[in-house]
């Protein structure tokens, strides 16, 4: 497992408390949204069989999810991006996830060559000067490697939720993705408070970057931690006046 930790001030911080003890609160819906997504895993998993992926973000909503498939023991692929600027704190998760469930998470990364050229010639702080910028950023770092792996497949999983932010404020639990497939969003519903709780009675790996008040997680560059009262994604592109999206789950 690497020993690494992110140089960012933010990161380096003490936390006060981790997030398992600042956010963690079992509601009585709990129990039945748990069952409701173990219900929505199966069901995908039966028609789409190996046309399904989870593409996880290693955020621990996807931790989570992950963590209900492996209860299950259904046969659902594990992919995720590493985009070459991710913490080395979210990277950390893959050896976790191989040491506690026994997946072999299949890791997409972008074409080195188009890497290569975008840096030379847009530079390395790109995508600070525009949208325009962190938007071709995100294309060559994100949606290409994406693109390869939903390639032949029917279906994805996601952890997206409600409760993250006004643009997700509609997410279905199965929904066109607008390109043929579906996409499945099991725990859609689940609150903050409730994921953390989860996470503490099942004992989920989670992204110590969590504690240091990052709710949502990304690229280095473009992740910082959030105020008390600001929005779950206003930590992602922070010097932006955008919908705080990227591509991966833009609505078509």
């Amino acid at each position: 497992m690497s020993t690494e930790v992110s140089s960012l001030p933010w990161a380096a911080a003490p936390a006060a408390g981790n997030a398992i003890g600042l956010y963690a609160k079992w509601t009585p819906a709990l129990d039945a949204k748990i069952e409701a997504a173990l219900a929505r895993l199966r069901d995908a998993t039966i028609a789409h069989g190996d046309g399904l992926v989870q593409s996880s973000s290693l955020g621990v909503e996807d931790m989570v999810i992950t963590d209900l498939i492996s209860r299950t023991g259904l046969p659902v692929h594990i992919s995720t991006l590493d985009t070459g600027k991710l913490h080395p704190e979210t990277l950390a998760l893959l050896p976790q996830i191989k040491a506690r469930y026994g997946f072999d998470v299949e890791v997409f990364k972008p074409v080195a060559d188009a890497v290569i050229q975008f840096v030379a010639r847009e530079g390395e702080d790109a995508m600070y000067r525009s949208i325009e910028l962190r938007k071709a950023c995100c294309g060559v770092r994100k949606m290409e490697p994406l693109g390869r792996m939903l390639k032949g497949r029917s279906a994805w999983i996601t952890g997206l939720r409600r409760e993250q932010s006004g643009a997700r404020g509609d997410v279905a639990f199965d929904e066109d993705d607008g390109n043929g497939r579906r996409k499945i969003s099991p725990i859609a519903d689940w609150t903050w408070a409730e994921v953390w709780a989860y996470v503490d009675k099942y004992a989920v790996p989670y992204n110590p970057l969590h504690d240091q008040f990052m709710p949502s997680i990304g690229c280095a560059p473009c992740t910082r931690a959030i105020a008390v009262g600001e929005d779950f994604r206003a930590g992602r592109w922070w010097w932006e006046d955008s919908s705080k999206e990227c591509g991966l789950h833009a609505k078509s």
